[in-house]
């Protein structure tokens, strides 16, 4: 078994890590390179057993969400299908934390899967390095949403802020 894992920290409160990446369906709202994602069969994005078809730089990626807490502020989810990597019993835990001394979020995302053991090495780095772009990209959404709702407490020079976080 091979063990993908990247953490980070957010200057962000746990609760508002959560709120985005909670609905399995919102990775085209946080992730980079995303162009669309959709729950199958009409089910909504905090159900267990939904599957999300995600299309990720011309790529069709299908993930079902094994289990969702509130309380852990966690999901876990699977490929459902044939994997778009050349893994198999691939599964992926997405955890939020709260930090207690400063109000922030520890965030972590850890893939455990089996592969060829030449590629072993390969894969967990390359999985690391993409969860830690893709939590990079959440950041830079939350930045965005803070300055959009003005929770900086500045009136002058948002716009400026706004567009140096997007370019």
């Amino acid at each position: 078994m091979a063990t993908a894992y990247y953490s980070t920290v957010f200057q962000e409160p746990a609760a508002s890590v959560w709120k985005i990446i909670r609905d399995f369906n919102n990775y085209a709202v946080w992730v980079g390179g995303v162009s669309e994602s959709a729950i199958e069969e009409g089910k909504s994005g905090d159900t267990v057993g939904a599957v999300r078809s995600v299309h990720y730089h011309g790529r069709n990626i299908r993930q079902r969400l094994l289990a969702l807490s509130d309380v852990e502020r966690s999901q876990t989810y699977e490929f459902a299908g044939t994997p778009t990597l050349p893994v198999s019993a691939f599964k992926a835990t997405l955890g939020v934390l709260e930090i207690v001394d400063g109000d922030g979020a520890f965030v972590q995302w850890r893939a455990d899967f089996d592969c060829e053991p030449e590629r072993r090495e390969e894969l967990c780095t390359t999985l690391s390095l993409w969860f830690g772009q893709w939590l990079e990209s959440l950041r830079k959404e939350m930045t965005k949403e803070m300055i959009r709702s003005g929770s900086q407490g500045l009136e002058q020079g948002l716009e400026q802020d706004l567009a140096a976080v997007e370019g």
